[in-house]
């Protein structure tokens, strides 16, 4: 590759990071539960406790046995490859309005972005509910399917449902803590995906009703330890820091300006050094013409003679 065509590159890096300032603005993710929780307003009584603790880093239980969509017994260690970052979420089918409102504000998500279920990343989604069946999980998959508009995803985005036991002990092992209202007959919960490794290590939590496909796509980048993603995506992952309290990714500006600063650098560098070498080349040329002066024929053999 030619010096230009480097500097060209470090150039559109450059100006992709300088632009990213506004990549992700502040209404990309509604707000986080430390935000909500902030409202002078008294929490009402039912969701008291109901929130998420962060466990990053954490491992999963890949032991625990569910059901999927098509009445197959499956692990939770089966969703890992090694290889793509699983999104998880907790929800059922028989939900009034808050699975509903995430989930749809999820698939609008995926379908900005140019990356496909199943192929980039998996989708787990855990029904809170010990009674659905996989028939009722089969029919909310196959109407989230048709919402994402990508045809059959197969394995990509899994609907499972399993005992209570196994349901509260990923529940636990997420910090995801929900609760039932016996009145209402309706689980009440969060609104948050985990965004896990390839190994099953929780790396990102994601809260809101809504998820930007570029908090998305740097949160699955992040997710899956540069396994997935681009140079680019990568470059501006490092300038960026994920902001729990605004459920987005924010600049970091002096990791942006070391970036812009050594691209600076670099292309100032090539400039100056085709610079220097087109002024040597020219020198050189010029002592050469001094050296044999034109309409002088002779060579030195000619001379001596």
């Amino acid at each position: 590759m030619s010096r230009w065509a480097v500097a060209h590159r470090w150039l559109l890096a450059s100006a992709l990071l300088l632009s990213a300032w506004g990549v992700v603005s502040p209404v990309d993710v509604a707000a986080a539960p430390k935000e909500l929780a902030d409202s002078t307003a008294p929490q009402p009584k039912r969701l008291i406790g109901i929130d998420v603790t962060e466990h990053l880093e954490r491992d999963l239980p890949k032991d625990l046995e569910f059901t999927d969509e098509t009445g197959k017994r499956v692990r939770l260690g089966d969703f890992f490859d090694g290889q793509r970052p699983v999104v998880i979420t907790l929800n059922y089918s028989n939900c009034p309005m808050l699975c509903s409102l995430q989930l749809n504000g999820f698939v609008d998500g995926l379908r900005g972005m140019d990356w496909r279920v199943g192929e980039e990343f998996r989708v787990i989604t855990v029904s809170l509910d010990p009674e659905e069946t996989p028939a009722e999980a089969l029919k909310t998959k196959q109407r989230y399917m048709r919402d994402l508009g990508s045809g059959d995803v197969g394995s990509g985005w899994s609907f499972l449902t399993g005992s209570e036991a196994n349901i509260r002990a990923l529940a636990d092992a997420i910090g995801f803590q929900y609760g039932y209202n016996e009145v209402r007959q309706e689980y009440v919960h969060p609104a948050a995906l985990a965004l896990t490794t390839p190994q099953g290590k929780i790396a990102r939590y994601l809260y809101g009703i809504e998820y930007h496909p570029k908090t998305l796509r740097l949160g699955l980048v992040e997710s899956s330890e540069g396994k997935i993603g681009s140079t680019v995506d990568r470059l501006i992952l490092f300038c960026f820091h994920y902001d729990s309290s605004e459920g987005r990714y924010a600049p970091v500006a002096m990791k942006i300006m070391q970036v812009a600063g050594g691209a600076t650098a670099f292309v100032l560098g090539g400039v100056l050094t085709s610079l220097w070498a087109a002024e040597a080349r020219r020198k050189k040329k010029k002592k050469g013409a001094k050296a044999h002066p034109a309409g002088d024929d002779s060579s030195p053999s000619d001379q001596e003679s």
